[in-house]
């Protein structure tokens, strides 16, 4: 389940707040999908300690290095989104104002925490 969220405007890139999102988080690996390759981020999380294992995008020039074994277990990441979207509310967003969103989302998390549901 997920350790910290941010809600963001829909037309906001996700590696613009990545660096926010795993600020003080103790971690040994960083999975991640081609969305959050990005120069800044990867240094970033390498002057962290945390080693990223995310794929290098196609138009790289160099392409970068990265645990392939490692990122098969990213399944594990989608499926705790796809278990998020189960509910209706928040696949939808029924919330009209964010802080009625972000609520929802962290109730449907601690259901499934507390395997409640």
């Amino acid at each position: 389940m997920p350790v910290r969220m941010f809600i963001t405007a829909g037309t906001i890139a996700d590696c613009s707040q990545a660096c926010t999102l795993v600020k003080g988080i103790n971690a040994e690996n960083l999975l991640a999908d081609k969305g959050y390759d990005s120069d800044e981020f990867v240094k970033h999380l390498e002057k962290e300690g945390i080693n990223p294992v995310i794929p290098p995008r196609k138009n790289r020039k160099k392409l970068r290095y990265y645990d392939k074994y490692l990122y098969r277990l990213r399944h594990f990441v989608e499926n705790a989104f796809l278990e998020l979207k189960r509910w209706r509310g928040i696949a939808t967003r029924y919330a009209k104002n964010t802080a009625s969103f972000l609520a929802a989302v962290h109730i449907r998390c601690i259901a499934i925490w507390a395997k409640i549901y």
